[in-house]
């Protein structure tokens, strides 16, 4: 397998194509974390598949790729041997018809409801119950199927795909910050920069430096008015009004601070290929900092008020538990996984420049795996996102001379292969892109973390209770959109 970097450019043509056999050996042997597992036609008719798998310790990505032939239609499946390929290989196959041979759940990921089987118990006592599509509120589509023994669930099975829009071919007929931009609504910056990245680097663009900080305090400022929301999302299905009400404000103050630089509580039109749009000047950055300061203070208060709660406590401690055993063979990502004890973050695992000249590190978490470590652990993301907006307010006085940013006129490279990932509120945002020998787009591949983390959930509802599962369902807090595409 070649082995890359995040935010590099390749020439496709380098990347190694083997026999899918060997294709197989080699990933059970590297045995890292798949990122990538996707397929396009070549003009021949045959199905490629590329493969990318991340080392978070290393900070390295490896990309390799196989053909199937047009009479091939099955290959040995690799979700026996590293169960976290079970998402990718059921995808690979609902696009291109290969079945991944002894898959152990092989389900449509997005399309076919009509025909989808779900999983059946028998028994006396066990009894299903069905919600959704439709919900009571202004949430998306998704279907959760409960296989229950009594108020146990024994089994939730999860049906998505209801808004399938097909982003990723929009992206290669109409590529734009704007469409990126609304592919998830809650995680605007994350995939504005994810793409914006993505297509500076098949055009060698460096953005300047204040571009690059005003991107990174934003993402962080995203970061801490989801996580914010979400405290106050969790407080409200335990009935703890009091919460909701504070984290609901609170949240408030952070996105209207957003509104003020861009004119969107959600960034929209903040970035653009090649920088940004709009400045964060001192005067803006002084009023934002002491805006910061009391909502950091408004949080603290707020949740070592309810851990110190015993009702609210019996309702967070042991419920939904996922184990790091059973997160790391899931292939979590996120604060899902690192709540679980899985420690991936690609903000730091794979790193800009900035992660060393902000000084900026990791923090310890005890992770539990339950309601009560996700909590928590929006807690502290919350707090090392303070940290880093300041850190980076404090740098931009150095560059307050400098372009917001660069125009390029180079088209996209040819026969190119580039990946960018980006560490949203959820998890790893992972935008692929590939150019065909004219420099066009050619296959443009997009991963949500909810496209790992929605079996999580599936998994830590288990043996819990069925009114346990809208405070699990908060506490992960997935995307509908971001999974359909």
């Amino acid at each position: 397998m070649l082995k890359i970097k995040n935010n590099t450019k390749i020439n496709r043509n380098e990347i190694p194509s083997v026999s899918i056999t060997e294709l197989r050996e080699e990933i059970i042997l590297l045995n890292k974390r798949p990122i990538g597992f996707f397929g396009t036609k070549t003009p021949n008719n045959e199905t490629e598949l590329f493969v990318v798998l991340a080392d978070d310790n290393a900070g390295d990505l490896y990309v390799s790729s196989t053909k199937f032939a047009k009479n091939e239609k099955s290959y040995e499946c690799l979700t026996k041997d590293i169960p976290a390929f079970h998402i990718f290989e059921r995808e690979f196959y609902e696009q291109f018809g290969i079945e991944p041979l002894n898959h152990p759940w092989l389900k449509p990921v997005r399309i076919e409801q009509d025909k989808y089987e779900f999983f059946d118990m028998k028994g006396e006592e066990v009894h299903q119950v069905a919600v959704g599509p439709i919900h009571a509120g202004v949430i998306e589509p998704g279907h959760f199927r409960f296989m229950c023994n009594g108020e146990t669930v024994y089994h939730l099975e999860i049906m998505l795909g209801y808004q399938h829009r097909g982003i990723e071919e929009l992206i290669l007929n109409s590529p734009s910050n704007q469409l990126a931009e609304s592919i998830c609504g809650d995680s605007v910056i994350a995939y504005n920069t994810a793409y914006s990245q993505i297509m500076e680097t098949l055009q060698d663009l460096t953005i300047p430096d204040k571009a690059q900080l005003i991107r990174k305090a934003a993402l962080e400022m995203e970061r801490m008015a989801i996580h914010i929301g979400d405290l106050g999302a969790i407080a409200g299905d335990i009935a703890y009004l009091m919460g909701a009400s504070v984290f609901g404000a609170t949240r408030t103050l952070v996105i209207n601070t957003m509104l003020e630089f861009c004119g969107s509580r959600f960034g929209r039109g903040l970035i653009c290929t090649g920088g940004v749009n709009y400045d964060f000047t001192e005067e803006k950055i002084e009023k934002a900092l002491k805006t910061f300061e009391k909502v950091i203070k408004d949080v603290e208060r707020m949740v070592n008020t309810m851990l110190k709660n015993s009702t609210v406590m019996s309702r967070l401690e042991k419920t939904g538990t996922i184990s790091m055993e059973r997160a790391k063979e899931a292939g979590l990502v996120g604060m899902a996984a690192r709540s679980a004890g899985v420690d991936i973050d690609s903000r730091f695992d794979f790193p800009d420049k900035w992660i060393t000249e902000l000084n900026l590190a990791k923090k310890n978490f005890k992770a539990t795996g339950d309601v009560n470590a996700r909590f928590k652990l929006r807690y502290k993301e919350i707090q090392q996102s303070y940290t880093i907006i300041k850190k980076i307010f404090a740098k931009l006085k150095n560059c307050q001379n400098e372009n917001l940013y660069i125009e390029s006129h180079n088209n996209l490279a040819p026969d190119a292969f580039a990946i960018s990932i980006v560490e949203g509120w959820r998890g790893e945002v992972v935008h692929i892109a590939m150019t065909d020998n004219l420099g066009n787009l050619s296959r443009y591949k997009i991963k949500d973390p909810s496209f790992n983390n929605w079996y999580g959930l599936a998994l830590a509802v288990r043996n819990n209770g069925v009114s346990d599962f809208p405070l699990c369902n908060k506490s992960f807090n997935l995307s509908y959109a971001g999974n359909d595409l």
